[in-house]
């Protein structure tokens, strides 16, 4: 039964940067495990109200209705639901977009229903987290995250594995400025592509994934924790050099986007101490210790890259998880 209160529910998540995987060996039956970051833009907000038949407002909105009725039908519901997404993030581009809108999706779908569904039930039912823990735990909590790999399974085993688990979750400090940088032209590696990449690539060496995961636990988390943006960056450098050229035969390279690529290898000459690409890109990031030297980077980058077709943001960490109203009541998931 619904209740009265519940009749139309609205979800507000943000885009992620993922930063590095640090172990593709999966020696210590683990594998992947990452670190990544909320942003407090670009952001989109999902509207879900009870009707009387499956309703979408514009045929962009078609991607959240299909989520939703797939888990309505995995869940044995009954119903129909009108979806409206207002600035949805950009799809495929690295800043996790599907995994936002389903769990969006979820979190609504829980509320109207009264399912008391935790984000990783949501995630479980919607195929989300196969590799990376960073985007579930970005909807719940925000801020920096390090996840721990997701457990692999024996042949024999039958069990539903869960997300990987959140090892550490940190505020982002609120002076630093990410400087995003979009290519709406090009999409990233997914879906079935993003399948046989993982499926063709070698074995990762076991010393690299070693080397790695100490790049994250004695340099970038200690640097975080000290504000400490140059050592940081340099732990970011170590896992986006590794981990790029791994990827390379299936991207095309370090990285997906030659412009992005152009943009970064001018940062780098600059001495900016973190940047990279999120995920599978084409999105590229730069970190900066303030507001003025974001903006400072960013004009020098729109005249040297003026006639690159590329795109240009500049947000800050989101040390919040998603946002949800029921009936103009406004909270955290």
């Amino acid at each position: 039964m619904q209740s009265a209160q519940a009749k139309q529910v609205k979800v507000t998540s943000r885009g992620r940067l993922h930063m590095g995987f640090f172990d593709l060996h999966g020696g210590l039956g683990r594998k992947y495990g990452g670190i990544g970051l909320s942003l407090s833009a670009p952001a989109q907000t999902l509207t879900v109200s009870l009707d009387d038949s499956w309703h979408a407002d514009h045929e962009s909105n078609a991607r959240a209705l299909v989520i939703a009725q797939q888990l309505m039908a995995k869940l044995n519901i009954e119903g129909a639901l009108k979806l409206a997404v207002d600035h949805g993030l950009p799809e495929h581009a690295g800043l996790g977009s599907g995994t936002q809108l389903a769990l969006s999706v979820g979190a609504a779908i829980s509320h109207l229903f009264e399912l008391n569904l935790s984000t990783q039930e949501i995630a479980v039912l919607s195929g989300r987290g196969a590799r990376s823990g960073i985007g579930i735990a970005a909807f719940d909590h925000g801020g920096l995250l390090i996840d721990g790999g997701r457990r692999l399974k024996s042949a024999s085993s039958t069990k539903v594995d869960s997300p990987p688990p959140l090892l550490a979750r940190y505020d982002f400090p609120e002076a630093w400025r990410i400087l995003l940088v979009l290519d709406n032209r090009q999409a990233g590696v997914h879906g079935e592509h993003e399948l046989a990449a993982f499926d063709q690539l070698p074995p990762f060496p076991e010393s690299l994934a070693a080397h790695l995961c100490r790049q994250v636990l004695m340099q970038a988390m200690p640097a975080l924790l000290e504000q400490d943006l140059t050592a940081f960056g340099q732990a970011i450098q170590v896992l986006q050099s590794s981990v790029g050229d791994y990827f390379a035969p299936a991207q095309g390279g370090r990285y997906a986007n030659a412009e992005v690529a152009a943009v970064l290898q001018y940062l780098a000459a600059q001495g900016v101490a973190c940047f990279g690409q999120s995920s599978w890109g084409p999105t590229g990031f730069a970190v900066f210790a303030d507001a003025a030297s974001a903006e400072a980077y960013l004009a020098q980058l729109k005249t040297k890259f003026s006639k690159s077709g590329l795109s240009w943001l500049i947000c800050s960490g989101y040390n919040r998880g998603a946002q949800l109203s029921l009936a103009g009541n406004v909270g955290g998931i």
